[in-house]
């Protein structure tokens, strides 16, 4: 390997269509392991192209030819035998960062017994291949399945940047992944801060994956099977994950060198509105002499919709109608964002938010919203329209005969300002709410968040109405968004290994 890692990758037909010898013709299927490769390659910033041998049939060539429309890949039109030097081509065509190709080819063929043109030859199920993991002879390496090539990629790039070079595991829910991986989020080629992404994988070992890379970015709220809010027990106790986060966070604990970004522990709060609400409450020790008021919306924890003093601990609370009503679980479970404003207290018999549920405060915002973002020690905000004050809301709501609004996260089913966003005339204190962030991130002990906050119409008050764990910050321009994302976990996994050296010397 030149300093430069992987290259390009050149992934032979052999490895992603069954040969004809296997009863399938056409495009019938691909093999075992290949859509989800040509899935995780397609962003990797690694230059990927498609290549066949001899006698390959026009049918699969068509099909090979669509795969690497979809995924944005070269193809290759032309029959590789040992004596062919492609690398000439691919120079031509892929960026030389000094680094080398690599072509994957399937046991299957005859013609993989040695290197081709001096390039790294990956081997597939090979039956030589005893445990989890590549094997290498001389320049040639042998995995068991085409699922292992991301690992080996990164294991290979990290070799090549040397002992600066650190590898962040991931795992989200699928959509959430493609999501940033299509920003260039997880790229398999270094970023320009040393870091490689490798999705982990829940069909291989995950310990020996975790042995593999030096951080675990997890998105657990995607893995929540259910959240019982029904006792006063912490809530770290109240919550089911899937089998694989299970898994995950079992390997984890024999992991102690491995730096997880967020601890599973430090998530619990954003699941519960109570709980975060109390939290925002603190916000009340900020010093902002010369600043205006930033703080938590006011609130009641509401057990039943039916209880009879309902309309008293409402006033006690001091939150006046209209109000708005959401589930006390914030995340991870279908309902979690089933939510309501309610503008008559006899609307509360018969609401339909899962209980128990946290009344807020309806705070008039002149229908802006100010969404923060704190990567690491950057904070950045984006400005977006929101639902009218509460006097234009009820005179919408009237229309209707004032019946509870229902909504859920998107806001689709609430009327939204139709005036022009204003971006001229923010009333946002940006070194108060940026105070606010760094507090916040103290408290909560989290790399990545975001926040919302809306200000009240009079007073000037900044509220902070929403708090969530690793968002997407869509609204941030990429070419400033992902590099701060890329710094903030490197930060925070330097500085974790440093406090794992200071522990242990």
């Amino acid at each position: 390997m030149k300093m430069g890692g992987v290259r390009g990758i050149l992934l032979d037909s052999s490895v992603l269509l069954p040969s004809d010898e296997d009863g399938v013709n056409g495009d019938a299927a691909i093999l075992p392991g290949a859509d989800y490769l040509l899935r995780k390659l397609r962003y990797s910033k690694i230059p990927t192209g498609l290549s066949h041998g001899q006698g390959l049939s026009n049918e699969k060539k068509d099909l090979l030819q669509e795969m690497a429309k979809i995924s944005s890949y070269r193809y290759f039109g032309f029959n590789l035998s040992p004596e062919d030097d492609l690398s000439s081509e691919l120079s031509r065509v892929w960026e030389d960062n000094g680094g080398s190709f690599m072509h994957i080819i399937s046991s299957c063929r005859e013609d993989n017994k040695e290197s081709s043109f001096g390039w790294l030859k990956v081997i597939v199920g090979s039956a030589g291949t005893k445990s989890y993991g590549a094997t290498a002879i001389s320049n040639v390496l042998f995995i068991d399945k085409l699922e292992e090539l991301p690992l080996l990629i990164c294991q290979l790039n990290k070799k090549a940047l040397g002992k600066e070079a650190l590898t962040v595991g991931y795992v989200m829910k699928p959509s959430r992944e493609e999501d940033f991986a299509k920003r260039g989020a997880f790229p398999l080629r270094p970023t320009q801060n040393g870091l490689t992404f490798l999705p982990l994988n829940y069909e291989l070992p995950i310990s020996s994956q975790l042995q593999k890379v030096d951080a675990v970015l997890h998105k657990a709220t995607d893995e929540i099977l259910a959240v019982d809010m029904s006792n006063s027990s912490e809530i770290s106790t109240n919550v089911t994950f899937t089998r694989n986060l299970q898994e995950l966070q079992r390997n984890i604990k024999c992991q102690p060198d491995c730096c997880v970004i967020d601890p599973f522990n430090n998530i619990f709060p954003i699941l519960d509105r109570l709980k975060i609400q109390q939290i925002l409450i603190g916000l009340e020790t900020l010093d902002t002499r010369g600043h205006c008021r930033i703080r938590a919306p006011r609130f009641l924890k509401v057990d039943s919709f039916d209880e009879s003093n309902l309309e008293q601990k409402l006033a006690e609370a001091n939150l006046s109608l209209p109000n708005i009503v959401k589930p006390q679980v914030a995340c991870g479970v279908a309902d979690a964002h089933s939510m309501a404003i309610i503008f008559k207290v006899n609307d509360y018999k018969d609401l339909n938010v899962p209980l128990p549920a946290v009344v807020q405060e309806y705070v008039d915002h002149s229908s802006v919203l100010y969404k923060f973002y704190a990567l690491g020690g950057k904070i950045f905000h984006a400005v977006k329209k929101s639902i009218p004050n509460a006097d234009a809301l009820m005179n919408l709501a009237g229309e209707n005969g004032t019946k509870p609004l229902l909504f859920d996260r998107c806001l689709k089913s609430l009327p939204i300002a139709k005036e022009q966003l204003n971006t001229n005339n923010q009333q946002i204190d940006l070194e108060l709410v940026t105070d606010a962030a760094n507090w916040l991130r103290r408290k909560l002990d989290l790399t990545i968040f975001g926040f919302d906050v809306v200000v009240q119409e009079g007073t000037g008050d900044h509220v902070i109405v929403d708090v969530n764990y690793l968002p997407s910050f869509k609204e941030v321009p990429d070419d400033v968004a992902i590099p701060a994302f890329w710094d903030a976990l490197k930060e925070k996994i330097v500085s974790e290994k440093s406090k794992q050296v200071r522990q242990t010397s």
